[in-house]
């Protein structure tokens, strides 16, 4: 059963597969942000990644001196969380490993998504718990996708994305199993804020980038005031992504990227992976308001 959050201004409705936020919308005009799934370009909506970024190399982790196989993005997308609170406003979902996970990924943990719904500001509170008798090591990754355009108006060249510092942005290409091309990149913004959008800058797929230093990003429209900004904390890297031609965008704060295409190493070698000490917690969070 699906989880609604209700203030005065917005719904917000999250489903306990993958804990996954599949509607956000105000109240006065019903106008919704998230993308619908369909399934002609994508069925997702806003899924969490962990505890792999992007793809593996081969499909596969190594850790521990033990090879796993793993899906593209992990498996938090796929599970079934526990809801272990809700009320009007505020929810919290947990995943903790089980037979599924520990065949793909030998850690134990506790993973806790906490939502929490004021005005038309949305907070998504992510909180990694290590729950084993080891170290652990993961990534961690949003991914939400808003309508675009935004409640009918204009096409995807009315639209921009609006970094709050100025940028100096070196994009990263995917191969098409979804690994980091060796030395390939190009740059993107040169110390300016604003990124234009356009269908053909998804050609070539995800815009993946590192070490971005705005924390707020908002999608804007030159045709209308609805807008959205997603403010992340704890996410120091970023992907842009859209399927051809698709009328949505995603705006993805991550830690951690996709394996380069020629990685060899273990898990704990990972571009950005975070290294989780026994018995400790990570938490990161990101913001989603709408106007």
């Amino acid at each position: 059963m699906n989880t609604i959050l209700r203030s005065e201004t917005a719904e917000a409705v999250i489903s306990p597969l993958g804990a996954e936020l599949i509607s956000f919308k105000t109240l006065d005009t019903n106008n919704e942000y998230m993308w619908s799934g369909d399934a002609e370009f994508w069925t997702g909506r806003s899924p969490v990644l962990f505890p792999i970024i992007g793809a593996a190399r081969d499909g596969e982790i190594r850790t521990g001196g033990h090879t796993y196989t793993i899906g593209n993005h992990g498996f938090a997308r796929r599970s079934e969380f526990k809801v272990v609170e809700a009320d009007g406003t505020r929810a919290v979902f947990l995943l903790s490993e089980n037979e599924h996970t520990l065949s793909s990924y030998p850690y134990k943990f506790n993973l806790l998504l906490t939502y929490t719904l004021t005005g038309s500001t949305l907070e998504i509170s992510y909180r990694v718990e290590n729950t084993d008798d080891q170290e652990i090591f993961f990534q961690l990754g949003t991914h939400p996708a808003f309508n675009c355009p935004l409640d009918g108006q204009g096409t995807i060249t009315d639209y921009y994305l609006e970094f709050s510092e100025q940028e100096k942005l070196e994009r990263l290409f995917l191969t098409d199993a979804g690994l980091v091309v060796s030395g390939k990149s190009e740059p993107v913004l040169g110390g300016e804020n604003i990124l234009p959008l356009s269908h053909e800058m998804f050609l070539e797929g995800a815009l993946v980038f590192r070490n971005v230093q705005s924390r707020s990003i908002a999608l804007r429209s030159k045709l209308t005031d609805r807008s959205v900004t997603v403010t992340s904390s704890g996410f120091p890297d970023l992907g842009i992504w859209q399927p051809k031609n698709a009328p949505f965008v995603c705006i993805e704060p991550w830690q951690g990227i996709a394996d380069g295409e020629e990685f060899t190493g273990r898990l704990q070698d990972k571009t950005g992976v975070i290294a989780l000490p026994e018995g400790s917690v990570h938490t990161s969070s990101l913001n989603i308001a709408i106007v």
